[in-house]
């Protein structure tokens, strides 16, 4: 063989060999991170249950302490969370010692101040659990027990972008009168009695975020605009995600992708009324989207608003991580896993059976969705690596 020839056929060689090293390397990356995703799921179904436990037996901290400490900028708390419980409890059960209006916002709501100074919002009940809201997706009252499945849902998905909620009972004339500003005794106190069963009142607490945290908030580049004949961009524009990708923070860092796994999120919870969302301030987008205000979700079984998920079907993109832990979740498995996550709650049943069948519907309507984005642009352009190292130190 000439020398030419050889020089040739090395080079060849050189060339599948190089492609071939770079092929299992990639496979190899992709097979550890599907285990891993597969090894977080199961580690999750395995805390799911979540009992209401009044002690703290390993550590001398308050339960307020070890909250504010799992917050960091990519989490609000961390994958494993045996303190978990007893947070809950304290959140349902400590005393109240000051009660006022809550934050601004178009719904009424209480901010009370819990025994040992730990902020909390307090959302009462509405409607009876069976009640299906009529019109609009976005319509009707905020709703307390979608504040608490809600919560468990973005543990559930493994998010772990929403703060911590629990149902709760209050005594409005031992609990809340002796300690409420006279704002809220001239407005909370005299419209809402009416949902309370005599004295006793059943509502959701979200634990208020660590100070320290303070919120950044932003309008959501798919937000609706709320007049009627009025549309948005994004609801005539098939391209607008590539205006979305040039701007900031878009454009870089992981905030696009948390838009998309917020839309599954509230699609799954029929949420329509995301209009503006928070992270963290001076965070240069590499904040997370923080799950907060979930309350105008589980409102109507039978709706599924898929506008809703509108930045899915147009970027077309999705975290690995999230499209195998949805897979993980089809067959019954999401409405089991909620359901069960619910079951120790104070005010649990927290939602009907239809909103429980909904979810897994509408979940079978997510992974269709992404289907049809990979049959297009394939499996490589659609499914997206980002796994970003978390420190609870």
């Amino acid at each position: 063989m000439k020398l030419k020839q050889r020089v040739v056929l090395l080079a060849i060689l050189l060339v599948i060999f190089i492609f071939t090293k770079v092929f299992l390397i990639d496979n190899l990356d992709t097979s550890a991170a599907n285990r891993e995703d597969q090894r977080a799921f199961h580690r999750m179904m395995a805390g799911l249950r979540v009992e209401l436990v009044s002690k703290l037996d390993h550590t001398l901290q308050s339960p307020w302490e070890i909250a504010a400490q799992w917050v960091v900028p990519r989490e609000v708390y961390p994958e494993e969370t045996p303190e978990l419980g007893a947070i809950m409890h304290a959140m349902a059960t400590k005393k109240i010692i000051k009660a006022d209006v809550g934050y601004k916002g178009t719904q009424l709501k209480a901010l009370l101040i819990l025994e040992g100074g730990q902020k909390v919002v307090f959302k009462p009940k509405r409607y009876n659990r069976d009640y299906v809201v009529e019109g609009e997706p976005y319509a009707g009252y905020d709703r307390h027990n979608a504040e608490v499945a809600a919560f468990h849902l973005d543990r559930i998905l493994g998010f772990r972008r929403a703060p911590l909620v629990v149902g709760r009972f209050v005594n409005l004339r031992t609990e809340i009168k002796p300690v409420a500003t006279e704002q809220l005794l001239s407005t909370f106190l005299t419209i809402e009695p009416a949902c309370a069963d005599g004295d006793t009142m059943e509502g959701s607490v979200t634990l208020w975020l660590p100070d320290v945290w303070p919120l950044q908030k932003h309008r959501h580049p798919w937000g609706r605009t709320y007049r009627e004949g009025k549309l948005a961009r994004w609801e005539y524009d098939e391209s607008y995600c590539d205006a979305v990708k040039k701007t900031s923070p878009y454009d870089s860092g992981p905030r696009l992708l948390d838009i998309i796994d917020t839309a599954v999120f509230d699609y799954l919870i029929g949420n329509a009324d995301r209009h503006h969302y928070e992270s963290f301030q001076d965070d240069e987008g590499a904040s997370m989207l923080i799950l907060l205000d979930n309350a105008k979700s589980f409102g109507n079984p039978s709706l599924d608003e898929r506008s809703i998920l509108a930045p899915l079907y147009q970027c077309c993109i999705i975290r690995v991580s999230t499209w195998n832990r949805l897979n993980s979740l089809k067959n019954g498995v999401l409405k089991s896993a909620l359901k069960s996550a619910m079951a120790h709650d104070p005010i649990s049943p927290v939602l009907s059976d239809p909103h429980l069948d909904a979810v897994d519907q509408r979940l079978l309507s997510v992974l269709a969705t992404v289907k049809q984005c990979t049959d297009q642009f394939g499996m490589d352009a659609v499914l997206v690596e980002d796994r970003m190292p978390l420190s609870h130190l």
